[in-house]
């Protein structure tokens, strides 16, 4: 039947070939038949050796070590003296091995976890992942010719994950130049080298698969995503182009087990530069801020605005006496663009502001009761802004009644009588932590809480205010709890647990 089959597609593949033959004995292109030409030949490189040899010598492997945390371990009884077994007694040996066991047992081995990193100056700069030297009491960096020099932090930044170390080298180091991660397209082969499970000089090639990922990791998330194999250790090293430039710092993965199933995450060239930068010169990021919790603009917001499309950040709670307050923006206003530029979204918006000079006075243009006002805003410093963002939180600047900050990506606010009339929140829930905004993609918008539930519980203890449930969840942090359960509230006084992931 095979046979009968292929013959008979033979036979018309013959007929009309004699077609296009007899079409072109009349002047007509023959080429009319031919199968269309494909858009661009799919090539993959022949061979990466030569690239790779030429950067190798740059990627470094990272070894840390950390002692175990005080409050984890248990102290040993105090023993006194080993007790002497009688006299020429065969069993002392076994007294001295148990109760010396016994007085060492709370010695636990130091932490250790491997990562990779890579050098950008021939004096011995280094550039890692935050998380990959976080809590280090020592810092080793091996070289690709097995030289081990220790490592010193000069600044880190935990927003966008990123470290700058150094080491005292003994001769020139070969560095590695950035490449602009903007130009990187879908498609583009790009070539990973790192320290997967500790194995060194590993290297892997695939493609930039997708852009400006946010994978809910910091408020400034926009990765690159790459199916080039990332695994465990492979944290902190590069991402090159083929060019040999580096485009991004790998970051993380998603992976049901733990390896490499093709979704690897790193951190733009562009966005880490200006970062390091920062580090370089102060050991610490100074950011620009505007003083103003925000949200995206969800299409119901957009129509009872007037927007024909859902653009911009809606501002939820202006700081008192920040730039923005100082400025005359206001809450309900919406920001639709910065400093000369479109603010399709509030996560946008973020990196516009995060990126610019502090003390800069800017252009800010927001939607009012359906006018566009341009108001000039001068810039502060994030890292001044939060700390005066925790103040208002613990109640310090203004009453706790006014208070409105934000905790697992929820608006909180205190349940006072305006917000039980505003909420519609009866009788039966007696006290609690109103939760007056809840931000989109979160944690907690995916266990479907909503403004106007009511925390109750934060880790079995009641919290009253918003800065009771920061400092509880500060503290359940501390003790390393991954999820918190909460205790919530709808207006009826309807009970429910929800446990919320602090990662």
């Amino acid at each position: 039947m095979a046979i009968e089959r292929k013959t008979k597609w033979g036979r018309l593949n013959v007929g009309l070939m004699g077609l296009a033959i007899a079409f072109g004995a009349l002047g007509l292109a023959a080429d009319v038949f031919a199968p269309a030409p494909a858009a661009a030949a799919f090539r993959a490189p022949d061979s990466v050796a030569d690239l790779t040899e030429g950067l190798l010598e740059s990627v470094v492997f990272i070894q840390v070590s950390q002692s175990p945390k005080a409050d984890r371990q248990t102290p040993a009884p105090n023993l006194g003296p080993t007790p002497k077994a009688p006299d020429g007694s065969p069993f002392q040996e076994f007294f001295d091995d148990y109760f010396n066991k016994q007085k060492n047992r709370d010695q636990a081995p130091r932490v250790q976890s491997v990562g990779s990193g890579f050098i950008i100056d021939e004096a011995g700069i280094i550039i890692t992942n935050n998380h990959v030297i976080d809590g280090a009491d020592d810092i080793e960096i091996t070289f690709s010719d097995g030289s081990k020099l220790k490592g010193e932090l000069v600044g880190r930044d935990t927003k966008v994950d990123v470290a700058v170390l150094k080491v005292k080298a003994t001769k020139p180091l070969k560095p590695v130049k950035f490449g602009d991660s903007d130009k990187a397209r879908v498609g583009d082969w790009v070539l990973a080298i790192g320290n997967p499970f500790g194995l060194g000089e590993t290297v892997t090639l695939g493609i930039i698969s997708a852009k400006n990922r946010d994978i809910h990791s910091g408020p400034y998330d926009n990765y690159l995503q790459t199916d080039a194999a990332i695994n465990k250790g492979n944290s902190g090293g590069p991402l090159f182009n083929m060019n040999g430039e580096v485009v991004g710092i790998n970051t993380a993965i998603i992976s049901p087990s733990g390896t490499s199933a093709g979704i690897g995450f790193a951190v733009p060239s562009n966005t880490a530069m200006p970062v390091i930068e920062q580090l370089k010169q102060y050991g610490e990021t100074r950011r620009g801020w505007l003083g103003v919790n925000i949200q995206e603009v969800t299409g119901d917001i957009a129509d009872s605005v007037g927007l024909k499309v859902p653009k911009g950040a809606l501002i939820a709670h202006v700081v008192e006496k920040g730039p923005s307050d100082q400025a005359g923006i206001t809450a309900g206003d919406i920001i639709v663009k910065f400093d000369g530029h479109d603010v399709p979204t509030a996560r946008d918006l973020q990196r516009m502001v995060a990126d610019t000079s502090i003390a800069k006075e800017v252009d800010v243009v927001v939607l009012r009761k359906g006018n566009e006002v341009t108001v000039k805003v001068k810039l502060g410093r994030l890292e001044e802004g939060e700390k005066i963002a925790e103040k208002e939180a613990a109640g310090d600047t203004k009453p706790a009644a006014k208070v409105l900050t934000q905790a697992l990506g929820l608006g909180l606010a205190t349940l006072d009588a305006d917000a039980r009339q505003k909420f519609k929140i009866g009788d039966k829930v007696v006290k609690g932590v109103l939760v007056a905004d809840v931000g989109t993609g979160t944690p907690a918008a995916d266990k479907r809480i909503v403004p106007g539930d009511v925390i109750v519980e934060v880790g079995q203890e009641a919290v009253e205010t918003p800065a009771d449930v920061i400092k509880r969840i500060d503290a359940l942090k501390q003790e390393g709890r991954k999820r918190i359960l909460m205790m919530v509230s709808n207006g009826n006084g309807e009970i429910r647990f929800v446990p919320l992931s602090v990662e």
